[in-house]
């Protein structure tokens, strides 16, 4: 929308613990005016509403920050949201995690969609329409109290949606570890017809690899009807537009905001804003668990008992790229039959993704 305009019928309204309702002339009103209200608790199994909002709107901001933030609680703030009445959550996902802290590991970083400054808030500037209600709750579902839970929910009320406008959803999944072999499901597959927004995702490498390479795998999205993907990448790293690795780097629609190697521990986020992921019918998406190093080392770890599979040798040369899923009997990479070079194989770590999309549905999908 041009800045300079005035939409018809559209209002402001900001909700926060000084203004729960959001209501018009309403805000700041304890203490007499002076600061009354800024934070609230929540006690363990208490859910806080954030959000309860009649008639059609958008929320366009959501700005929050606790003074916990270490990796459990994080992880157990179950954030929810509901749009038009549904009786399943659109949105049902940890706090930390929907706002690019996965597994719980705040870093600073800022794209298109999502901010920490200072690693100490969390900022979220999707768009997320509504027609007849919203709601935005909170679940402390850990076993010590949240003493201090600052937010605001920024958004407009009185929005004419147009007939095609689809409701904002979120989904959350992760694996300790991955089973060896197969993709992990960053979006299970959803039924309806929508957008894939994007991902924020988190792997802690199992140390047993050696410092082995992770990030191998393809990202492979599946429309209705697919037995193979329509939509298939190349790597992990390049997925998220970089190459050859992947290191510490905060761009509009793609990063990775945590490259710990000592720890094994990675944070990385796509947004498909320029590149957008229509789907109608149906929609998964996955990404390969492969990793690679030396061939040498691959055996290396084969006698020591590390569960992986080799799947490929890259020997450097124009033509050399062998296929070892294809062969008649398991790959022997001891055998002067193969070349060496860079061995890819399926391996297990722990992994954890959040996905964004939107979908023409407000009702959530039952796992």
């Amino acid at each position: 929308m041009e800045l300079f305009r005035l939409p018809k019928l559209i209002e402001t309204r900001w909700v926060s613990f000084e203004n729960p309702t959001g209501a018009q002339g309403s805000g700041g009103t304890e203490n007499d005016g002076s600061k009354g209200h800024p934070f609230d608790s929540i006690l363990p199994s208490e859910v806080k509403t954030l959000l309860d909002m009649d008639g059609s709107g958008c929320v366009r901001r959501i700005w929050m920050t606790v003074n916990d933030r270490s990796p459990e609680m994080l992880q157990k703030l179950r954030l929810r949201m509901y749009w038009d009445n549904a009786e399943l959550p659109a949105v049902d996902v940890p706090l930390g995690d929907f706002f690019g802290a996965a597994m719980g590991r705040t870093a600073v970083f800022e794209n298109a969609l999502f901010s920490n400054p200072e690693g100490r808030s969390f900022n979220c500037c999707v768009p997320m329409p509504f027609r007849e209600h919203a709601l935005v709750t909170l679940t402390n579902e850990s076993q010590l109290p949240l003493n201090l839970l600052f937010y605001d929910i920024d958004l407009t009320v009185g929005d004419e949606h147009p007939a095609d406008m689809l409701y904002f959803h979120s989904t959350w999944r992760e694996e300790k570890p991955n089973v060896l072999g197969e993709h992990f499901v960053i979006l299970p597959e959803v039924h309806g017809s929508g957008r894939f927004l994007g991902c924020c995702a988190g792997v802690i490498a199992d140390p047993s690899y050696d410092g082995a390479w992770w990030g191998e795998g393809e990202v492979k999205i599946w429309f209705q009807g697919d037995q193979w993907p329509t939509l298939c990448g190349t790597g992990t790293e390049d997925y998220i537009g970089t190459g050859w690795g992947q290191g510490c780097y905060s761009n509009r629609t793609q990063g990775c905001h945590v490259a710990d190697s000592e720890a094994g521990q990675y944070l990385f986020y796509r947004l498909h804003m320029d590149d957008p992921v229509y789907f109608r019918g149906s929609c998964r998406v996955a990404i390969q668990t492969i990793g690679g190093t030396s061939k040498e080392k691959v055996i290396t770890l084969l006698e020591k008992g590390v569960p992986l599979t080799p799947v490929t040798i890259d020997p450097g040369i124009p033509g050399g790229f062998t296929h070892l899923m294809t062969l008649e009997t398991p790959a022997d990479l001891t055998s002067a039959d193969l070349p060496d070079g860079w061995c890819n194989f399926w391996r297990q770590d722990q992994w954890s993704a959040v996905a964004y999309f939107y979908l023409d549905n407000p009702r959530g999908q039952a796992s």
